[in-house]
């Protein structure tokens, strides 16, 4: 770290602790928490997605620090997440004008710093004696609140207003009602409701055009530093309905408690050729990412969950395997959204035991052209493992057991216990959507069967699909042994000792020293290096002399070993596309992830461990305030596609440690 970038979060270290008073305790964390993300920036329109926002507590609306050259106080936002795709709804909250009594000019304050901590977003400015601190958090997941800090050095009166800038489509409304103003959308039941706490001074709405200022009717008087604390409230509704007051203080209690348990339940392992502090960092980067893509139950979507990204307009929803990985991460520091996220997906299962690919607000929109890969009990034993509730095992297990056996049923053209991948639309799309890699090499020839109403199967057998089914059985197990279900237990461990048989002599290609897809009918293999390969080792169900080759070939190299390891495809293709192939050569972190887990199952230790400090030191800006990407170039550490990912996130706390056994 250099000198002026350790200057700089002491100051911000600083400015932190400087929050504390009478109304509201400091928040307790170290200067390395400070601005893990860049959170600046101004929307330029409504659908503007270029810079970070910050989400917390499940809020579908968000907010932003305004661009360094802005000088105005106050924070950019609404960003409004369950309209549409999402949209800005206004462009500035809470920016405060500070002038003499009897209509003097503007007093000019300079902005000392804006920085982004865990769990809210902060601004401070001085001028002519005065010092003005901001402080934006979620009260829940429909308040945010902004805390306004005003002190003086000398007694004196000023005029005070609070001024918020809407972003208007048309069709929208702004409607001033009993000391609030609501702003409605077109063609949305959404409200948004903004009221200024009036326990301390009166300062009232007014309207002009787009913008609703707070003010006082008479100057405010102040005294020589004592500070005047204001609270403005934003509630995002479903609808109009009753608007009930939120206890400031004892909201950034809760804010402060919340944040301070995440924190202490992320404490990174150390990683051999990875500095401790960097490990640290990256670590409060994968919480607050998968924090910031928390939305709360709403609309059709019964539980809260996870999305993928609030970065991209297409990720407006929860999905199956996404959902899955989610949950192994958050069993180790925010449980209760572990269980819910699982939850949300099972809320809608099929009553022949399907799990839908993706659900939405709208349930007409949910996507039952395929599944994805069965790992939804992975991730059940995972959340039974970090908490031991046996209750939501109990919960999940019959969902579970039913959603194993649909993949047989509806995805075994030949009935000989190994699965493909399908679609119930008979697409070979969907059916490549289904395996999670939309556009892989391996489906490039593919062809789709009929196995009966609403059930269709590639005509190939995949080696990641049959693995994951093999660890579910062993999952399974683990789990009715935990309910005491001990005849069904040692029924699925059979079931799983003759599988694993089964793969080993369908996908392993003795000759290749790989794991390959297998055609139907020929039995051939699908020859492509692919990180599939692997799952078989991650999965356990890999022999040792099997491991042996395709260790040696992820540790190649000219092959998986590249500068940010463990790509998808493996480099020497002339298929390998790392920046545009999606599938065909990008680094995608959970089969990164898999891979070394796969390492480390199999004693090679040493080397998963400097894997992983590349996948942690090679990203490009993961260590300063870049943020997670969907997928990376392996050749450079470029990221690419959605921005803020969380499954990349969840990955990343695994390499980390988090939760690891």
């Amino acid at each position: 770290m250099s000198a002026t970038t350790h200057l700089r979060r002491l100051r911000a270290a600083a400015l932190i602790l400087a929050l504390s008073g009478p109304a509201v305790a400091a928040p307790p964390v170290a200067d390395a928490a400070v601005d893990v993300l860049d959170m600046h920036g101004t929307p330029a329109s409504e659908t503007d997605r270029g810079f970070n926002i910050f989400f917390d507590a499940g809020a579908w609306h968000g907010y932003s620090l305004p661009l360094a050259r802005d000088a105005g106080s106050g924070f950019s936002g609404p960003f409004v997440h369950s309209i549409g795709a999402g949209r800005w709804a206004g462009r500035r909250l809470a920016q405060v004008t500070l002038a003499p009594p009897g209509g003097g000019a503007v007093i000019a304050l300079r902005e000392v710093g804006s920085h982004a901590g865990p769990g809210y977003l902060q601004r401070h400015f001085h001028g002519q004696g005065l010092q003005l601190r901001q402080t934006l958090f979620f009260a829940d997941a429909q308040r945010a609140l902004v805390r306004i800090e005003l002190e003086s050095s000398t007694s004196r009166a000023l005029d005070v207003a609070v001024e918020n800038e809407a972003m208007l489509a048309p069709g929208d409304r702004l409607v001033l009602h009993s000391g609030a103003v609501t702003q409605t959308f077109a063609g949305s039941a959404e409200t948004v409701l903004t009221r200024l706490h009036q326990d301390v001074v009166q300062l009232l709405p007014r309207q002009a055009r787009n913008r609703v200022v707070f003010a006082s009717s008479q100057p405010v008087q102040l005294e020589a530093a004592k500070p005047l604390v204001l609270v403005l409230e934003q509630q995002l509704s479903a609808g109009p309905g009753p608007a009930i007051e939120v206890d400031a203080d004892a909201a950034w209690s809760r804010n402060r408690a919340r944040w301070n348990g995440y924190l202490q339940a992320i404490k990174p392992s150390h990683v051999p050729g990875v500095p401790d502090a960097t490990a640290r960092r990256i670590a409060l980067k994968a919480v607050q990412t998968l924090i910031g893509n928390w939305r709360a139950a709403r609309g059709d979507l019964r539980h809260d969950g996870v999305i993928p990204s609030y970065s991209a307009d297409y990720f407006n929803g929860f999905w199956a395997w996404d959902s899955w990985k989610h949950a192994v991460a958050l069993a180790h520091f925010a449980p209760d959204l572990a269980r819910d996220q699982m939850r949300a997906m099972f809320d809608y299962q099929a009553a022949n035991g399907m799990v839908a690919d993706s659900v939405y607000l709208d349930a007409k929109e949910n996507n039952w052209r395929n599944t994805k890969p069965p790992l939804a009990a992975w991730a059940t034993l995972e959340i039974h493992r970090a908490t031991g509730d046996a209750g939501f095992v109990a919960e999940m297990y019959d969902k579970l057991v039913r959603y194993h056996h649909w993949w047989f049923a509806e995805r075994d053209h030949d009935h000989n216990g190994l699965a493909e991948f399908g679609a119930t639309d008979g697409t070979r799309l969907a059916a490549a959507w289904e395996s999670g890699m939309d556009n892989a090499v391996r489906f490039d020839d593919a062809k789709m069967l009929r196995n009966g109403e609403n059930a269709w199967s590639l005509d190939q057998e995949s080696v990641d699909l049959n693995a994951y089914l093999y660890r579910e059985k062993l999952d399974l197990a683990a789990l009715a042994g935990v309910l005491g279900k001990l005849d069904e237990r040692d029924a699925w461990l059979r079931d799983a000792e003759a599988m694993k048989q089964h793969i080993g002599a369908r996908f392993h290609d003795a000759e290749a020293g790989w794991f390959f897809d297998a055609r139907l009918g020929s039995g051939a293999h699908i020859r492509v290096f692919g990180s599939e390969g692997w799952t078989p080792l991650w999965a356990g169900l890999a022999s040792d002399a099997q491991a042996r080759g395709v260790i040696a070939t992820m540790l190649d190299p000219k092959r998986f070993a590249t500068p940010m390891p463990l790509p998808t495809l493996a480099a020497d293709d002339p298929r390998f596309s790392p920046i545009k192939g999606y599938w065909r050569g990008p680094l995608w972190l959970d089969q990164a992830r898999f891979g070394v887990e796969a390492l480390r199952r199999h004693g090679h230790v040493r080397e998963a461990d400097q894997l992983t400090a590349r996948l942690l030191l090679n990203a490009e800006g993961l260590d300063a305030q870049a943020p997670m990407y969907e997928n990376y170039d392996p050749t450079t550490g470029k990221g690419y596609q959605a921005r803020n990912f969380s499954w990349s996130a969840a990955s990343y706390l695994w390499l980390l440690g988090v939760g690891r056994e």
